[in-house]
This record gives structure tokens, C-alpha cells and sequence, in this order.
């Protein structure tokens, strides 16, 4: 009755591990004692938008967490009621499983059966997986151990990035060319024509060169000639830009004096400067590296000022743009601290966070961004960007990168550490000064500390947030959530009665 499972299977079910497993991100036990549940096809859904899974039926979770066996009744039969439910489109969008994608099992002393189906991860022209006709309250996504409703914004999302072509290639046909910044232009025709002399674009007008580079197009509409929303995000005027793009907003952030909130900081909303991507990525570029070392190097009698390090910033820089949702929430935040760079955006991993680390799959969210960040040598089209940062951090014996996708909304986070790998200082920022985490006697350990560093960048001043908001972001069960706040003392305060606690960022002096 045991089938040879498929290598795909194998990473995240093996039958010899199944005394040790615990339902996660990736597994997901039901009894279907009298025939299929419910649930299995939100699970389905869950596990096709996100990064596929197993769900194993005649199991239970126990109440400490573990698996027992129940067993199926007739085995044969609920495999034939599975296959042509997934097949049935009224009742799932697609099916996205072969056959060697359900296996059957015997399990335990009393060779109780089981049915294990693996669900592979949705393509993105795929997504959202959605089940019972109704996109919009049909999609769900995996969240540690459960499934949840996805909102219309993260279906809309995933709907706007089944095309091949990008949102940024759009022609706003309402917007005239005059609502792009001339002097952002220039400074980037500048620097284009220093990096690649001679280079046939360099004679062109402006309009001619905006559509060359695919800052503008011509309209099917009328004719003439208007920005692409990549133009407009690169080198339109913030007040043109949010006309478009409602949710648009970049904010840099340093904290470096404990006595003060910020040290420096640049949002695009100030209305000191155009607050367009181009100008903010070059601002910050020369804030986030001013305390990189340079070693005296030599080369045809110049100095070489660019380092690996150098490299890793630009690109980590230019990722986090060039990936970002534009409609999507929270916008761009790219935050320095004195020993680390944390750089978020809105929108998830459309090759999943796995293949980014892995690299050498390029599929970016904005592919004319990342076209007018090429022409002027900022940006890796081939997916080896993030490798690239990865190695240049183990070269130089800092704590490995960390990179986090949030849901709900949709967020993606890269913290780049400047600590040396073993540095085991436990203290971290909260908002205006640097706090050391108290605990007693007791050593806090580098996942809690992960687990404090979380919970404090998401909450934002002045709001109150309930038990169940952290539990959803930590992945954790009440009680493990209540004591890692406990924890965070220093930096968290109470509000109410036990039965409705909230808790909210103290205000430091």
C-alpha cells in the first residue's frame, strides 16, 4: 500500500519523521473520520498561494501539539471523492496535483491509513487559488498554523501580477509629460552619460530618451505621448505620483541618538524635494553608506572608493524599490540603526523567499524600474542580486541576513546586520532610544531576540494593539506571545483588564 513518495514530497513529509512533526506552515493534520472536511479546500487554497505544503488526513493534533493516527475508514473511496472534487472547477479554481501528489500510508503498530497530499506552490499566473466560485471570499493564505481569508487588496494583488506585463509599463493617459520633474531627469541623463559614454540615447531629446528608456509612451487613446507609471514613479513630483498611486510613500529613517526619536529623516510627503524613487535612491544611497570603511586601494593612479559592501547596498537598496507594490500599504521604509539596515516594502516574494535567497530567477514586480536602474549600472537582472548580499556578508563576518514576508498586508523585510557573527549583545531600538531587554538571570536567546526586534517594528506609537494581533505576526500560541511580552516590560505598557488587555509602545524621554 506505501507508495515511493516524490522528492518535492519528501522536504516537507517523511514517514520516518512522523512521530517528531508538528503542524506549521507547511503541515496541516485533519481526521476526515466521515468522509472529507470542509477545511481541506481552504488548506488548498492556503498552501497554492503560498509555498504549497502537506495535508495529511486520519490524523489529530493532540493538545500538546502532537500527531496520532486515526486512521481512515475506506481509504479508496475518499480518494476518488478527492480527485473529483479538485477536478470539479465550481468547487476549486485549479487543480495544480498530479497523481504521485497523493500517496497512502500505514502508520503505527496498528497500521492505521492515512492519505497524504502534497500541494505544490500556485505559479504566479496561477494565483489566487480559489475555491467554491468566489474569488474574493474564496482565497486564503497560510499563516503559521492556520488559513485565513485573504483581503480584496491581497487578491487584487495577486491578480494585478498574473500578467507578464509589469503594472509600471502602464500608459497614464490623464497625465501630461509636463508632470514629470525635469531636474530628476537630467541628473539621471547625467549619470547615464558618465557611465556609458557615447551611448546611442545620449543625443536624444528628452521625450525621445523618457521613451526609449520606457518612461513614456505613446497613447493608443490620443496619440501623444505620456508618462508610463514607472516614469511617473521615477521622476514625477510626489504630488503628481500619489494622483496614481494613492498609497505611494518612502521614508527613511535614522536612529542613532538614543536622546532623540530621529537622527535624520526623509519622506517623501515633506514637499522639500521631488519625492520621487530616483531622487530617493540616490538620498539615501549616500546617507546608509557614509559609515562604510574604505580601504586605500589603487588602479591606474585613482582611488577606488567602491567596495563589495558598497555593491551589496546599492543592490539591496535598489531590490527593495524595485520589487515594492506601489498600491500596496505602508509603503517604502528603509531604516538605519547603529548596527544594522532594515529595508521593507510592500508586496510579497513573487518568486518566493527561498528562490530569492537562492537567486538566478529574476521576476520583478516593476520591470521598467528596474530597466532605468540598469542603464545606470545599479541592480542585477539575472536574480543574483540577494546572493551576491549574502556572500558579501559572510566575506566580511557579519551576521547572516535575515529576509521576512508579513501577510495581512502584504510585506517584505530585509535586515542587514553589521554585528560580527557570535556578538551575543542583547539590546535592541525602540522607537526613541536604545533599550536593553531585561531577563532577569535568564539569557535571551537569538530567536527571542528576533521575536522582540519583531514585534517592536511592527507596532507604531500612540496605537493600542490586542494579544491575538501579536500571536498572528509571531506564529504563536497565547500563552508563549503573553510571555515574550512580558519580556518587552521596558518597552511595552498595558492598558485594561485582563479580559480586554492592549498593549502600546511606552514614550521615552
Amino acid at each position: 500500500m506505501i507508495k515511493e513518495v516524490s522528492n518535492r514530497m519528501q522536504e516537507v513529509f517523511d514517514l520516518s519523521k512522523f512521530d517528531k512533526y508538528r503542524e506549521d506552515n507547511r503541515r496541516e493534520v485533519k481526521k476526515a473520520s466521515v468522509g472529507l472536511p470542509i477545511s481541506l479546500w481552504d488548506t488548498y487554497s492556503a498552501f497554492a498561494n503560498c509555498y504549497g505544503g502537506v495535508i495529511i488526513l486520519g490524523v489529530k493534533e493532540e493538545k500538546e501539539g502532537s500527531w496520532k493516527s486515526t486512521g481512515l475508514r475506506n481509504a479508496s473511496k475518499l480518494c476518488k471523492d478527492f480527485w473529483n472534487t479538485i477536478n470539479n472547477p465550481k468547487k476549486v479554481s485549479i487543480n495544480l496535483l498530479s497523481e504521485d501528489d497523493v500517496q497512502i500510508y500505514e502508520v503505527g503498530d496498528k497500521k492505521d491509513v492515512i492519505m497524504v497530499i502534497y500541494v505544490p506552490m500556485a505559479k504566479r499566473e496561477q494565483k489566487p487559488v480559489y475555491i467554491n466560485n468566489d474569488i474574493f471570499n474564496g482565497t486564503f493564505r497560510r499563516n503559521f498554523e492556520g488559513d485565513y481569508h485573504c483581503t480584496r487588496l491581497q487578491v487584487k494583488t495577486m491578480l494585478r501580477d498574473q500578467t507578464e506585463r509589469t503594472v509600471d509599463m502602464e500608459v497614464l493617459e490623464k497625465a501630461p509629460m509636463e508632470d514629470l520633474d525635469y531636474d530628476t531627469i537630467h541628473g539621471y541623463r547625467n549619470s547615464h552619460r558618465s557611465l556609458k559614454e557615447g551611448h546611442p540615447f545620449e543625443r536624444l531629446s528628452d521625450h525621445e530618451y523618457l521613451r526609449s528608456i520606457g518612461a513614456a509612451a505613446i497613447s493608443e487613446e490620443d496619440g501623444k505621448l505620456h508618462p508610463t507609471a514607472a516614469g511617473m514613479l521615477m521622476f514625477g513630483d510626489e504630488y503628481n505620483i500619489v494622483r496614481h498611486f494613492p498609497e505611494y510613500f518612502l521614508d527613511y529613517r535614522e536612529e542613532l541618538d538614543p536622546t532623540t526619536r530621529w537622527s535624520d529623516r526623509l519622506q517623501s510627503s515633506s514637499g522639500e524635494w521631488s519625492g520621487n524613487v530616483c531622487d530617493f535612491y540616490f538620498r539615501v544611497y549616500n546617507k546608509i553608506i557614509k559609515d562604510v570603511k574604505v580601504p586605500f586601494k589603487m588602479s591606474g593612479g585613482e582611488r577606488i572608493d567602491d567596495t563589495p559592501v558598497h555593491k551589496a547596498l546599492r543592490e539591496a537598496l535598489a531590490n527593495c524599490l524595485i520589487h515594492a507594490d506601489y498600491h500596496g500599504l505602508r509603503g517604502v521604509v528603509i531604516r538605519k540603526e547603529t548596527d544594522r539596515l532594515i529595508l521593507a516594502n510592500p508586496g510579497y516574494v513573487r518568486t518566493g523567499k527561498k528562490q530569492m535567497r537562492l537567486g538566478g530567477e529574476s521576476d520583478p514586480r516593476n520591470k521598467a524600474l528596474m530597466k532605468m536602474f540598469n542603464l545606470i549600472n545599479i541592480g542585477e537582472r539575472a536574480g543574483s542580486g540577494v546572493p551576491n548580499i549574502f556572500n558579501v556578508w559572510e566575506d566580511e563576518g557579519w551576521e547572516e541576513p535575515i529576509i521576512e514576508e508579513r501577510f495581512d498586508p502584504d510585506r517584505t523585510v530585509l535586515t542587514l546586520s553589521f554585528k560580527k557573527n557570535g556578538d551575543k549583545k542583547a539590546a535592541i531600538k525602540n522607537g526613541d532610544k536604545k533599550a536593553a531587554i531585561k531577563s532577569g538571570d535568564k539569557k535571551v536567546t537569538k530567536k527571542t531576540q528576533m521575536q522582540y526586534d519583531k514585534i517592536l517594528e511592527f507596532m507604531e506609537e500612540g496605537k493600542e494593539y490586542c494579544i491575538w494581533d501579536f500571536c498572528g505576526l509571531l506564529g504563536l500560541k497565547e500563552s508563549r506571545t503573553k510571555d515574550i511580552l512580558k519580556g518587552l516590560s521596558d518597552n511595552i505598557e498595558t492598558v485594561g483588564s485582563n479580559r480586554d488587555r492592549r498593549y502600546k509602545k511606552k514614550k521615552h524621554n
